[in-house]
């Protein structure tokens, strides 16, 4: 990515991209009424950034959504769903960028067909698409957006979250991974017991990146595990090694890197790695792509895979339902090994497909947004790829199972899943 968005950025272009739908109704009760899809084609988009080294992620959700759109015979009942895959990432900035994450929410918005959402795939750009969205009525299902603040105030929230992401008030936005609270939870656990005494933090000024930091942080302060020190660096620099020099004098015996693969966490990992021999290496679930692990992709030597660990949302199929092991074998045939976020991409567009089944009585009844969205969130008892799970009425899945992943030969190797 070629350079950070701050939140800042992100706010600015969230007030832009309000502004730009604003005539799309001036109150959530209009816009919600006027909500009802005319004709028997019910199209649902799905955003996620195919440019950058995270388009193997992006990709990845795009081809498990669309599989599980086929599976259905992208049909319910009498409705045609149509499938509109929008790029969020531009050449210029290498991954998601703020201006066309906005362009890809106006589209769905200005779509009178436009039943439903998948996306996005990072926290900063959910936290643009969901106002235009909101008043706008279209529900919207993220794979693997996991800022808390997207969905409640707890601890690790900015100020002003999460209302100002809902304009007409009504919640429109839900998630089938679980928040970053729960991977901080995980995180601090798996510290402990790798014998962590204290560890320094790095996040890469991201949304994403910097929520995950936050979370950790109030993790580790609750469950007493100290913190040698907590920084943002500077993403996509030449050289680390400076940074690397600082953090051996403070000589923590853990280093966590909450950051994407696009940051430069690659070059961060191995200047660490070589400027500190024992330091154990941590990061989050951004870094849970091929391109961070597999040196042949541009990723970490094979010489630092024993000492990094990731916690990532996605555990063993062995952890799943038999339907997980099937979806695994599908997109095998189709689209090759999955990167971790596919079965997410998949289980979102499932979920929504499911709440348009439900709204519209298997497509014998009208296709209404509002109805959809309800259905969304009357989510209960799920039995799906991931496990059993529910929505509940922030849009956070109930779900609290995050996984431990080793990385051997360049690949990622599971280890063990977490109940936070």
């Amino acid at each position: 990515m070629g350079r950070s968005v701050t939140v800042a950025a992100v706010l600015a272009a969230l007030v832009l991209a309000a502004l730009a739908v604003a005539g799309c109704g001036s109150s959530s009760g209009r816009t919600l009424a006027a909500s009802r899809i005319r004709g028997r084609t019910l199209t649902i988009y799905v955003s996620a950034p195919l440019l950058g080294r995270s388009s193997v992620t992006g990709q990845a959700v795009v081809s498990g959504a669309r599989l599980a759109l086929d599976e259905v015979g992208a049909r319910i009942g009498e409705y045609r769903i149509a499938f509109k895959a929008l790029d969020d990432a531009t050449a210029a900035r290498g991954g998601w960028d703020p201006g066309q994450t906005t362009i890809n929410a106006r589209l769905a918005v200005l779509d009178p067909t436009t039943i439903g959402y998948v996306g996005e795939v990072d926290s900063g750009a959910s936290a643009i698409s969901i106002p235009p969205l909101n008043r706008a009525g279209i529900p919207q299902v993220s794979p693997t957006s996991a800022a808390v603040g997207l969905t409640s105030a707890a601890l690790g929230a900015q100020p002003g979250e999460p209302q100002k992401y809902y304009p007409t008030g009504i919640r429109t936005f839900a998630r089938v991974v679980p928040n970053d609270r729960i991977q901080a939870i995980a995180q601090v656990r798996v510290q402990r017991s790798m014998g962590c005494r204290s560890t320094f933090v790095l996040n890469d000024g991201e949304v994403d990146g910097a929520d995950a930091a936050r979370s950790f942080e109030v993790a580790a302060q609750a469950a007493h595990l100290p913190l040698a020190g907590v920084a943002t660096f500077v993403r996509d620099a030449t050289s680390y090694k400076s940074l690397a020099a600082a953090l051996a004098k403070v000589a923590p015996d853990c280093v966590l890197v909450a950051a994407d693969t696009e940051s430069g966490a690659v070059l961060l990992t191995t200047q660490i790695a070589a400027a500190m021999p024992d330091v154990k290496i941590f990061g989050t679930a951004d870094l849970a792509e091929s391109t961070y692990c597999d040196p042949e992709k541009g990723g970490i030597p094979v010489s630092v895979d024993p000492r990094v660990v990731l916690t990532v949302p996605t555990l063993a199929l062995s952890d799943y339902p038999p339907s997980a092991r099937a979806f695994n074998a599908a997109y095998e045939r189709r689209y090759g090994d999955p990167e971790p976020a596919a079965i997410y991409g998949y289980e979102a567009m499932s979920l929504l497909l499911s709440a348009i089944d439900r709204a519209t009585d298997h497509g014998r009844r009208p296709a209404v947004r509002s109805e959809v969205r309800a259905a969304i969130f009357a989510t209960h008892d799920r039995r799906s790829v991931l496990g059993t799970y529910g929505i509940d009425r922030n849009g956070d899945t109930t779900l609290r199972r995050y996984g431990v992943w080793n990385i051997v030969n360049g690949g990622l190797t599971f280890w063990e899943a977490i109940d936070a």
